[in-house]
């Protein structure tokens, strides 16, 4: 948060100095310089920091994950921006007046701001050229950022410096094979790097085994070559098994939902349509995605030993039974059926009934039954029994049978574009595969990544809400408080490029905490526009100048602080883009769109602005006499 905030919290000093400093150069003296000086503008330093700290609100109030990560920071730098504008209104001017006395000061690059002042009154001078820069400044980057928006993703990976991998074994294998066949081979081939024999050396590993696959993780020791040690884990370690697919990734710092694994559940009655239709998703996406990691959840194979009882329903209906009766009576033999509870007045008890233990199936179809009439009957005469395969576990969704499959797209791929590529290329082929009954659902990351979009584009309008309404009651003006709105497709345009060039060097994604950053941008851009449309007004209402002689006025007074406050807090925010830490790496997305969108906006806002406040000029009589700047 103080990172974000360094150039944040200069801003108000910088516009309070300089006015005190311009009024000294004109010859004031340091009381009256201090007086003048801040109070000129308190006002549009009042707006700007309500309209900095408000638009944060909308972000401390989000529940998801990026929200509550980001909530902290929000409460930071909305303490640090107002404390910063009390100092600059209070301690400030009092500190000016003791330090700067009687000093002569003057500003030898003053024929700058006239000669740029000039140049952008030229630049509006006339209704054509005002006309062209807004429609070229407002339509073009709204067409422009349509075009160029990122594909979005969910969180951030970070660099953990974490290996996670995991090898799919045939259905069957027991813990005995599995030692043989996996871990000893697994720990012979990792040992050469845990000696340091080899490079890159592993710091700590572990290896396990459950029912459906193998599993191992590891730290590197060096934490640089963490993308190095990736690569032999996937060439060397957990390739050459016959009959396994395994695929190791570099854990995200976020885990759960905050992880980049999309599940496909497909669900059907038919258990062998439903495992056909996975193992063609399977194969689709291991053939079109490369680098991808697909885990199946149950098992793609009916490989497990499985016997399934055939009721027979005259001979149980003549015994007084009835299929449920039956179905007690076989989970009885299993692990027990429940069959209620017993309160002993101290305590509540499961009843459960547990018949005799079997060694073979013809044992349990052998197996004596009390039939209600007082009979004795055996289960063979009630069931015909068949042996089949079956899956290693049965999963159900919503009460359905479901196979889930959990892809984790490759790195570099943002979910977004994972997702439309598996509704686009491999959904139609399991359609297919599916019997009528089929559904196709996306969970996981793909379901929370919908959410937060929504929730993120709400917060965004909100955010523009609150700007419009606040600016105008502290401007007293809905027209002008558009005006200040006006800018804010430049600076969206400008993160969005910052975004791209960010990506194409560091491999950037539109994540979570980037899409936030667009939130924040909106209160920072409209700063300078409310110091030029402020002073423009103050100039038309206080002083009676005439509209293009009070433009050019506020252009000329205000583009030294302009550059010099857009300046600080582009270069605050520079390292946490160009050299993040440990950690801070998070934030390179949401300082790229920062960065860029107050750059791209700084340089445009000096021409559109002028060209919005003079739109009407033609039509109002121009007040003759020489303008002399307050």
């Amino acid at each position: 948060g103080l990172a974000f905030a360094t150039g944040m919290v200069l801003d108000a000093a910088i516009v309070v100095l300089e006015n005190i400093v311009r009024q000294r150069e004109q010859g004031r003296a340091p009381l009256e310089a201090s007086d003048r000086g801040t109070g000129q503008v308190w006002g549009a330093l009042l707006a700007s920091t309500a309209t900095t700290v408000a638009i944060f609100l909308p972000v401390m109030f989000l529940q998801d994950e990026a929200g509550q990560l980001f909530a902290d920071l929000a409460v930071v730098i909305s303490a640090a921006i107002v404390c910063s504008l009390l100092v600059a209104i209070v301690v400030l001017p009092t500190a000016s007046y003791r330090l700067l006395g009687e000093a002569q000061l003057e500003d030898r690059h003053g024929h700058w701001w006239q000669q740029a002042s000039d140049f952008i009154m030229k630049l509006t001078d006339t209704p054509r050229r005002r006309w062209g820069w807004i429609a070229g400044l407002t339509i073009v980057p709204i067409l422009i950022g349509a075009l160029l928006v990122p594909p979005a993703d969910y969180l951030p990976e970070g660099k953990r410096n974490f290996i996670f991998g995991f090898l799919q074994t045939p259905s069957g294998m027991g813990p005995d094979t599995a030692e043989e066949e996996l871990i000893k081979p697994l720990n012979d081939r990792m040992m050469p790097y845990i000696r340091g024999e080899r490079e890159p050396a592993i710091a700590n590993t572990f290896l396990g085994f459950f029912g459906s696959g193998a599993f191992l993780g590891m730290r590197a020791a060096d934490e640089g070559r963490v993308d190095e040690l990736l690569t032999v884990v996937n060439d060397e370690f957990l390739t050459g098994f016959p009959d396994t697919f395994g695929r190791a990734n570099r854990s995200p710092i976020f885990g759960g939902r905050g992880s980049r694994q999309i599940d496909i559940d497909l669900q059907a009655a038919d258990v062998e349509e439903l495992l056909g239709a996975g193992r063609t998703a399977f194969g689709l996406i291991q053939e079109k995605m490369p680098g991808a990691t697909i885990r199946p959840q149950p098992g793609l194979e009916l490989a497990e030993p499985e016997l399934r009882l055939r009721p027979d329903d005259r001979r149980i209906a003549e015994l007084g039974w009835t299929r449920g009766d039956v179905a007690t009576l076989v989970r009885a033999f299993g692990n027990g059926a429940y069959l209620g509870d017993y309160f002993d007045g101290d305590r509540r008890l499961d009843v459960i009934l547990r018949g005799e233990e079997w060694m073979t199936p013809e044992e349990l179809m052998s197996m004596p039954l009390a039939t209600p009439s007082g009979r004795t009957a055996t289960l063979g005469e009630l069931a015909e029994l068949e042996r089949t395969a079956g899956p290693n576990q049965v999963r159900r969704v919503d009460r359905r049978r479901t196979l889930s499959l959990q892809v984790t797209p490759p790195s570099g791929m943002p979910m977004e574009t994972a997702l439309a590529f598996l509704q686009e290329e491999v959904e139609p082929a399991i359609r297919d595969a599916l019997p009528p009954d089929g559904v196709i659902t996306y969970r996981g990351t793909a379901e929370a990544l919908g959410e937060t979009l929504a929730n993120l584009a709400g917060s965004f309008l909100l955010a523009i809400v609150i700007l419009y309404l606040l600016i105008s009651a502290l401007f007293r003006s809905f027209r002008d408080s558009l005006l200040v709105l006006l800018t804010i497709p430049m600076a969206t345009v400008g993160g969005i490029v910052a975004l791209r060039i960010t990506g194409l060097v560091t491999g950037q994604a539109m994540d979570m905490l980037t899409m936030i950053g667009f939130v924040i941008l909106l209160g920072l851009v409209v700063n300078n526009a409310i110091l030029l449309v402020y002073r423009a007004r103050d100039g038309e209402r206080e002083e009676g100048l005439s509209r293009r002689e009070a433009v050019e006025t506020a252009v000329r007074l205000r583009l030294r602080p302009i550059l010099m406050s857009t300046t600080t807090s582009v270069f605050g925010m520079l390292p946490l883009l160009v050299l993040p830490g440990a950690g801070t790496e998070l934030y390179r997305g949401l300082a790229a769109v920062i960065v860029g969108g107050m750059a791209v906006s700084t340089l445009f806002t000096l021409v559109l602005l002028p060209s919005l406040l003079r739109t009407n000029e033609d039509k109002q009589g121009a007040t003759e006499g020489e303008v002399v700047p307050a």
